[in-house]
């Protein structure tokens, strides 16, 4: 509730309820002395009918006909009543007091719609306009409210009268207006002096804010992960390379660590400038385990070197239906068409590269490229793209469209927050010496079936999703990729298929956290990880 009224402070015009209060600005950091508004050209000396007889209002306590005046610290509205040179004809305002025989609400810890000061602001707010209401046009001037809404909404109309006051508006203010202003200033002193000092102390902070903010068009948030890993077992037999008994990897402890810069023009548009350095192992190597099934879903060719690893412009097209998105360097297919699997990342899902997501789809070659995304509702949308690894490559056979490319896309339908399934197509083309049909992921003979023959692959990928409750989503993946050589008419075709089943439990043991078990093709096994988040 504070919140709700140092916003209303903030404002120009607002609400005057129960519970949100918007209001005028000029707050109590110049207020004015009801006194000295009455003492002012512009007063209508006529009465207004409030309740002030004991039939109308609650009996007031003995001894309650003081008018002495309650100061609210830093308040100059009340101290600028002693100015002799302020008068109006007729009775001097302290022999008017229509409220002498009411009851105190100064210990009350809420306002109700019968006390006194309700009736008593509420018709200021009807005369002046001090509070203009809900937004749907409602004004909801029945509702009970605490005395810090109250509070803030008498100063909106402090401030109105006084606007009127300043610009001599000649027959509006009246002296009973301003007798009700002055009796309710002093009953609620305590709250506007505190709302005050709230709006102060908010003003500071953002002061501070917006002195040590980072820019004022880009956002810069940052990663860190810290591996510790190792592999135990045999060496594979693969590459011409025998098994091995002995366990040939230690133990590492290793770290990511990456920096976004998200600059924004339009509010709509996204600039991503990425940083990273990477030391986490690669264990597919030759003389460890010579497998790219022990693979990490981080791991990189270990370099403390910080480079540039991602540079892409997205913007909003047809009318905010769709997106296009204009990728210089580090995107994949993944990056381009994003799959479902709530295990996709490599920072907070699989920490197996094979786990991520079906690697013959989504690690189609891939490093600059162009996607339109499409969304012909909330439940369905349609991604394609084009996507070249050796972009910058200027020999022959290179470049963004003589060398490898995958065009792809990708229709993606979530009848609701539960269930959702996604249907991907890739054709790719991988230039001589340069095949890599799996993305570095599973068999070397799925990664490169025709020894380094030009091969063009055609790829189909299905996955489902269904969060079944808020601890436990169950999911899968399948595809199959179709490759053949080009250089060879005459040869065999390949095909190479792949498939995964997934049980994910978001937020297990801590918030932010995910634990996962998946049973791929060739083997099951149970995968915890617990993620800690600030």
């Amino acid at each position: 509730m504070t919140k709700i009224i140092l916003n209303a402070l903030k404002q120009t015009s607002g609400v005057f309820s129960i519970a949100t209060l918007l209001i005028a600005n000029s707050a109590l950091a110049n207020q004015v002395s009801v006194e000295q508004l009455a003492n002012t050209q512009g007063v209508n000396t006529n009465t207004t009918n409030y309740p002030t007889t004991s039939s109308e209002l609650p009996t007031a306590s003995q001894g309650d006909t003081s008018s002495e005046e309650v100061e609210i610290p830093g308040d100059t509205r009340l101290q600028n009543l002693k100015d002799p040179s302020l008068k109006i004809p007729g009775a001097e305002l302290e022999q008017v007091d229509p409220m002498g025989q009411v009851t105190s609400v100064t210990q009350l810890s809420d306002v109700q719609p019968t006390d006194w000061a309700f009736q008593a602001l509420q018709s200021l707010v009807e005369r002046y306009g001090c509070i203009v209401g809900y937004p749907d046009g409602t004004y909801k001037g029945n509702r009970a409210m605490t005395r810090y809404e109250f509070a803030a909404g008498l100063n909106a109309c402090l401030d109105r009268i006084t606007e009127l006051v300043a610009a001599a508006t000649a027959d509006l203010v009246t002296r009973d207006d301003l007798a009700v202003l002055q009796r309710l200033q002093e009953e609620f002193a305590t709250e506007l002096a505190e709302l005050r000092g709230r709006v102060d102390a908010l003003e500071a902070r953002t002061e501070e804010l917006e002195a040590n903010q980072f820019s004022t068009t880009t956002k810069l948030n940052g990663e860190t992960l810290f591996w510790l890993s190792d592999t135990f077992g045999e060496r594979a037999e693969a590459r011409g390379r025998s098994a091995s008994d002995d366990d040939r990897t230690e133990t590492t402890f290793a770290y990511r660590v990456r920096l976004n810069f998200d600059t924004s023009f339009t509010g709509k548009d996204r600039l991503r400038a990425r940083l990273q350095a990477n030391e986490v192992p690669n264990y597919s190597g030759g003389d460890l385990t010579n497998t790219l099934m022990t693979r990490l879903s981080t791991d990189s060719s270990p370099s403390d070197d910080v480079s540039l690893s991602k540079l892409a412009y997205r913007f909003p097209v047809l009318n905010g239906k769709g997106r296009v998105e204009v990728a210089a360097t580090g995107y994949g297919v993944d990056d381009f068409a994003e799959p479902i699997t709530p295990l996709q990342s490599g920072s907070g899902g699989s920490f197996s590269r094979f786990g991520r997501f079906n690697p013959l789809f989504y690690r189609a070659p891939s490093d600059a490229g162009v996607k339109l995304a499409y969304g012909f509702s909330d439940a369905i949308k349609l991604s394609v793209g084009y996507g070249a690894p050796d972009k910058e490559d200027p020999r022959e056979g290179r470049g963004v469209f003589n060398g490898g490319f995958s065009g792809f896309g990708q229709l993606t339908i979530e009848p609701n927050d539960k269930i959702a399934f996604q249907l991907g197509y890739v054709r790719a083309y991988h230039p001589k010496d340069s095949v890599n049909l799996s993305g570095s992921t599973g068999s070397f003979l799925a990664r490169d079936p025709f020894d380094g023959r030009a091969t063009t692959a055609d790829t189909i990928n299905f996955e489902a999703q269904w969060r079944v409750t808020d601890g436990f989503q169950i999911g899968g993946w399948g595809g199959a990729s179709f490759a053949r050589p080009e250089d060879d008419d005459d040869s065999d075709d390949i095909t190479i298929v792949t498939g995964a089943l997934t049980l994910a439990f978001p937020d297990l043991l801590k918030e932010g956290s995910l634990g996962e078990w998946e049973l791929h093709r060739r083997w099951p096994f149970i995968i915890v990880r617990v993620i800690f988040l600030p």
